[in-house]
């Protein structure tokens, strides 16, 4: 699931980061605009989140992953990688972006 920018502007694409920069089952954090984007690599696919947990603002980036979620790092509420939902906790939630590879770039629909 994706929402607006928080802009107004017309969405598009942003080079952020190259499919080297992120290990596989593992997170970066990224900077697009004014958000924090966590990039996961996660069974040979890429996927993007808000960075930070809406319980308490953790960096999600430095999480661990299983199963198709990444857990937060200090209290382990769970975020599906492709929905944002959490299974902990089912009212909240993270944003998603899409994500598209071209050649060796991570580019985030933002």
């Amino acid at each position: 699931m994706t929402w607006e920018n928080q802009n107004g502007g017309e969405k598009r694409y942003h080079k952020v980061a190259t499919i080297h920069d992120v290990r596989p089952g593992s997170g970066i954090s990224v900077k697009v605009d004014r958000d924090e984007i966590a990039i996961f690599s996660a069974n040979g696919e890429f996927y993007a989140v808000n960075d930070l947990c809406p319980h308490r603002g953790a960096p999600l980036s430095e999480g661990f992953l299983d199963a198709g979620k990444v857990f937060c790092p200090w209290h382990c509420f769970d975020f599906n990688l492709k929905t944002g939902e959490c299974t902990t906790v089912p009212s909240m939630r993270v944003q998603t972006y899409e994500v598209k590879i071209e050649g060796d770039d991570i580019y985030v629909l933002y």
